[in-house]
This record gives C-alpha cells, sequence and structure tokens, in this order.
C-alpha cells in the first residue's frame, strides 16, 4: 500500500498573497512544510498539488528546482486536484496537507497513518481535527483518505464548498463512510499555528526564530509557549474562515 502526502499550495490567498513563499528563517514556508512532511517515517512519498494557474508556474518551477514531485490542476475544485494527483502518482492512501502549516507535526502524520494501516479493511478516513470535540492547535490538521473513499467523494460530492474543502463530503456522511479520530491527551485546541494572516506569520516566525531550525517537535513548541505565553496573543484575536 503506498501511502503519499498531498500537500496543496496556490500562491493565492484573500488575507495573504504569496504566503507560501514568505520567509521563515531563511527558507520560504513551503520549504518548510514539505521538510518536517518528509520526517514522517510513513509516508512514501510527499507531492505538491498546486494549480494550473499562471500565478502558480512559480510553485512548479521551484518544485522542479527542488526535485519534489509536483501536479497542477482546478483552483477551486481542490477535490479534483487531490483526486486526479492520487491517480497519476498511485496512491492508495491518501495524507491531506495544507501549505500554510509551518509547524505540521511529522510523528502526528505517523500516529493517523498507522491507525489507517492497522484498520485499513474498516477505516475510510482518520482524522485529527475537523470533528468536535477538537484537541489539537489548528494548524496541526492532518487527513487520510483512502483512495476509494476520495474516488467516491469525487464521483459524488456536488456542492461548490464540497469541491473546495477534500473531505467536507466525507465526515459530513458519517453515515456512508467510516471514520476515525485521533485526539490529544490534552486539549490544546485555542491555540493558532496556522498561517492566515500577517498576526499569525508574525506567531509563527516568533516559534522559528526561538529555534532556529524546522526539526523541533510539537511538544518543544508548546515548551516554548509555557516559556513565552505572550506569543500566544499575536494571533489569538483571529478567527478562522468559515467553510
Amino acid at each position: 500500500m503506498k501511502i503519499a502526502a498531498i500537500i496543496q499550495a496556490r500562491c493565492g490567498s484573500t488575507r495573504l498573497p504569496g504566503k507560501v513563499f514568505m520567509d521563515l528563517e531563511g527558507e520560504p514556508m513551503l520549504v518548510r512544510v514539505i521538510n518536517r512532511v518528509e520526517r514522517a517515517a510513513s509516508l512514501n512519498s510527499v507531492i505538491v498539488a498546486t494549480t494550473v494557474e499562471p500565478a502558480d508556474d512559480q510553485i512548479a518551477e521551484f518544485c522542479a528546482a527542488r526535485g519534489w514531485p509536483c501536479f497542477r490542476g482546478s483552483q477551486d475544485d481542490v477535490l479534483d486536484r487531490y483526486y486526479k494527483a492520487a491517480v497519476v502518482y498511485k496512491v492508495d492512501g491518501i495524507v491531506r496537507i495544507t501549505s500554510d502549516c509551518p509547524l505540521i507535526e511529522p510523528a502526528i502524520v505517523d500516529r493517523v497513518v498507522e491507525k489507517f494501516r492497522a484498520n485499513q479493511t474498516e477505516i475510510d478516513y482518520v482524522t485529527n481535527s475537523r470533528l468536535a470535540p477538537l484537541t489539537y492547535p489548528y494548524g496541526l490538521d492532518t487527513e487520510l483518505v483512502s483512495f476509494e473513499a476520495l474516488k467516491r467523494t469525487w464521483t459524488e460530492a456536488k456542492e461548490p464548498s464540497e469541491r473546495e474543502h477534500v473531505t467536507l463530503y466525507i465526515y459530513r456522511h458519517p453515515e456512508i463512510f467510516n471514520i476515525s479520530k485521533l485526539d490529544n491527551d490534552v486539549d490544546c485546541s485555542y491555540m493558532r499555528w496556522t498561517v492566515d494572516t500577517k498576526e499569525d506569520l508574525e506567531f509563527v516566525r516568533r516559534i522559528y526564530e526561538h529555534f532556529g531550525h524546522d526539526q523541533f517537535s510539537f511538544q518543544q513548541v508548546l515548551g516554548a509557549l509555557e516559556q513565552h505565553p505572550e506569543w500566544l496573543e499575536i494571533n489569538n484575536h483571529i478567527r478562522q474562515k468559515e467553510v
């Protein structure tokens, strides 16, 4: 069974355009996300899924220069982009990651994949987010969907929101799909670790400046925030856009 992370990335962003190339301690954010995901031992490959829009030529060119697999598809129909990327790269299990999560945790990716592999005949979808109660910081979102479930979603999902948000149709229909959830031992859902605004970027830069590299763990970030709780004030007023 081939398990691959597919990282969706584009240069267009309503609140923070071009954020994937914004600097985090000497490297673009996209590099930091890929570096961290690649450290997940359970993955066979890591693929970038960008769009066919001219603005995203630079992402495709950047990936080619770095030797990273890259698929280009629809800008708005992200579900179609994921499905076709999975077909092209012959993936059996798709780990969905977004490129605005530079604190993504490889150990969590491994736990999600492990849960899926141990129950792959019974589970269609595993998530550490999306379903209440949330326990991880927003920005460590990791989802795994089987190719069969992704194909069914691609075939049946019709609403624009269900095409834009890849797994929305799945967790809206627990009567169709077998869903499993991974929870954290402590509720950290009040923390915001994603990058969607200038404040988010400032918060994440504090983390990267503190460590000076991208090889820190989820637990080490929590330790840094215990020492510097004021960092959480930087972006705690930001609210995520609703589906």
